[in-house]
């Protein structure tokens, strides 16, 4: 008996071992996930904020700055009330398109809750990220000549009303997801979602004053090769991140990505090079973009030789829809929001479809009997939902702001700068 009491201090030290057991947390996928979460806020404040901002011209670099660090806020804000519970909550009857309003405020989040093998705090922080960076990438196809308030209140209302349900129709459990829609990190929620709203802005809002007759060069391409920088390293937490553990997909993704993105950026530059005699630090940089986002969808379920080959075709398309296309039909996409994510992410979703396939070296489809005919049908269909969502409602809340309180300030206000006009303030004092 004396034996036996003096193993009781052994097994109660044991129990916390066994309780975590039971709950399947794992300390290394939680440890990268928080990891990760630093990173995609990372790609937001500072790294979009300046790739966008040397993009600009030297007036409207600090408002590009600002409408990324407030809708960092507006965001999280939003998060927290709702849009957590409409993107990923348990819609009932209607989960195939919305997630319902159960968890309004995260009143169902505890300290113990967990969502696989992470607390469920990581794992929606995680998410939030997502939900601050998609709207932040629309700004830069309308920079340069936007209210201030008229950004502040269409971004509001997109989180709430187009972000949150597009999440959740692939994340979330929605009709999407349902379908075999692959998008491991974000090509049709994040990119497709962002750049079709920000063409939508575009043509809306009209173009800036004196386009396409006046040149508008970046001015500060420093700043946008170190938010190029800042993207591409951040990035590996938005892909990689994205298989919520700390395993062999977070590593294929990783790779993937980098080879992806280094394959855009060398082609985009041969492609100035031998068409303009001149490769350009803009080429390269936005190139790289280009791979970023063309791979995100497919990042873990594809191989490196297609990883290469969606990096080398969205190079080629994304080159031509920042400079042919958008010139060709005369929109002004400030900062080619839509011609480097729009096209990058119906690029990647689309080839998805093909290089996944376990044939071409991918990791395969998901669906055992799932050849590629059937999961191209998928791809485009997602694709097509989220072209048409998106759009549509984009349209709808900015003619409705625009009658409301205006989108775009006045000439004087944009010939003098958004930076003075909107903010009292300059973003250099030189």
């Amino acid at each position: 008996m004396k034996r036996l009491l003096r193993l009781v201090p052994l097994l109660l030290t044991a129990v916390p071992s066994i309780a975590l057991a039971a709950d399947e947390l794992s300390s290394g996928d939680t440890a990268w996930i928080i990891t990760a979460c630093a990173l995609v806020l990372f790609m937001t404040i500072p790294g979009l904020s300046l790739f966008y901002a040397g993009m600009a011209r030297a007036k409207n670099a600090l408002s590009i700055m600002m409408q990324c660090l407030t809708i960092t806020g507006i965001a999280t804000i939003l998060w927290v009330i709702c849009v957590y519970s409409i993107a990923f909550g348990d819609g009932g009857s209607a989960n195939a398109f919305w997630g319902g309003l159960d968890n309004l405020f995260l009143k169902n989040l505890s300290v113990d809750a967990l969502s696989g093998s992470i607390p469920e705090s990581v794992f929606s922080m995680f998410q939030l990220t997502f939900a601050i960076i998609t709207p932040s990438l629309i700004i830069g196809a309308f920079a340069e000549r936007i209210k201030f308030s008229a950004m502040l209140l269409f971004v509001t209302v997109w989180i709430l009303l187009v972000y949150g349900p597009v999440c959740h129709w692939v994340w979330g459990g929605g009709f999407l997801g349902d379908h075999g829609v692959i998008d491991f990190a974000g090509g049709t929620v994040v990119h497709i979602n962002a750049g079709i709203a920000g063409l939508v802005a575009a043509i809306v809002i009209g173009k800036r004053k004196g386009y396409p007759n006046t040149a508008m060069p970046p001015h500060s391409l420093v700043l946008t090769c170190v938010g190029t920088g800042m993207l591409w390293v951040g990035w590996f937490g938005f892909n990689a991140g994205s298989a919520l553990a700390a395993d062999g997909a977070a590593g294929m993704a990783m790779f993937t990505t980098q080879i992806a993105t280094a394959t855009a950026a060398i082609t985009w530059l041969v492609i100035e090079w031998v068409l303009h005699k001149k490769p350009s630090a803009l080429g390269a940089a936005s190139g790289a973009i280009a791979g970023l986002v063309a791979i995100t969808p497919a990042c873990g379920n594809v191989g490196p030789a297609g990883a290469m080959i969606m990096g080398f075709i969205s190079a080629i398309g994304c080159f031509l829809g920042a400079t042919k296309i958008k010139h060709y039909f005369g929109y002004d996409d400030s900062l080619d929001a839509f011609g480097v994510h729009g096209i990058g992410g119906t690029i990647g979703a689309i080839l998805a479809g093909v290089f996944c396939a376990p044939e071409l070296g991918g990791l395969g489809f998901g669906g055992e009997n799932t050849g590629i005919g059937q999961q191209l049908y998928a791809q485009i269909i997602g694709v097509v939902v989220t072209y048409a969502y998106s759009g549509i409602l984009s349209y709808i809340l900015l003619k409705i702001i625009d009658k409301v309180i205006g989108l775009r300030v006045s000439l004087e206000e944009e010939t003098e700068g958004l930076d003075i006009a909107s903010h009292g303030e300059k973003g250099y004092n030189l």
